[in-house]
């Protein structure tokens, strides 16, 4: 598979037409950012982790019954998927209290919660990604009424096989963002990323994060991190 011509460049990935129209290659890149791009870096070897870490999670799915865009891994950096438009809603599950929903609420941070909870941004990163609710989601057309019901089960559904996967690593999964797309029949799929940059990930021991955090916060061993968590996803393969 060919690529042919950039399509998208994001601030952790680019996107490649190939010569196949309902087919593009994603190439993941060492770039961070965080607080919608305030705060710029780079991440050695991010990219490679984010993409095979993703693939592995969206074939584990896949076998649970979530549609995901995944098609192939090409190289480190590379993926075959399948062409979507993105709704342009981010969904954050959360099962801990931590980041913005503590900072929001006045509640400090590693509060279990009894059920998960579920919030929808605008995908707009001139509007700084705004929270709404499914209301404003309907109102401004983002979705249909059937399609946020589909987002909302796939959601809780993800939320479910990957707190338990992540269980039997040691990993305590604090929350984590998706994005869905749709396909050209209408079909809603799992699409971007799901990584040590979407989620949080909290040794089950010490509580140690192995996530994006570390950059956020300018803790340190953010490397490590990353490599912390892949290292025990290869591991269970």
């Amino acid at each position: 598979m060919n690529k042919t011509e950039m399509i998208y460049e994001g601030k952790a990935k680019k996107v490649f037409s190939t010569d196949d129209d309902s087919l593009v290659i994603v190439s993941y890149k060492d770039d961070a950012t965080a607080f919608n791009g305030l705060k710029k870096g780079t991440i050695a070897g991010k990219g490679a982790v984010n993409n095979r870490m993703s693939n592995m999670l969206m074939q584990l799915l896949e076998k649970e019954g979530i549609p995901t865009h995944f098609v192939k891994e090409l190289s480190d950096r590379e993926t075959l998927v399948k062409r979507v438009k993105i709704v342009p809603l981010e969904v954050i599950i959360r099962n801990v209290s931590a980041g913005s929903f503590a900072k929001r609420y006045g509640v400090e941070e590693g509060i279990p919660f009894d059920e998960p909870t579920i919030e929808f941004s605008y995908k707009n990163d001139e509007l700084g990604d705004p929270l709404i609710n499914s209301y404003h989601a309907l109102a401004l057309k983002l979705a249909t009424k059937e399609e946020i019901e589909t987002i909302k089960k796939y959601s809780f559904k993800i939320n479910e096989v990957l707190k338990a996967y992540f269980l039997a690593l040691n990993v305590r999964l604090i929350d984590f963002k998706l994005e869905f797309g749709r396909l050209p029949d209408g079909k809603i799929v799992l699409a971007d990323e799901i990584s040590p940059d979407t989620c949080r990930f909290w040794d089950k021991n010490t509580n140690e994060k192995l996530d994006k955090d570390r950059f956020r916060r300018d803790m340190g061993g953010v490397e490590d991190a990353y490599k912390e968590i892949f290292g025990r996803i290869n591991a269970n393969k």
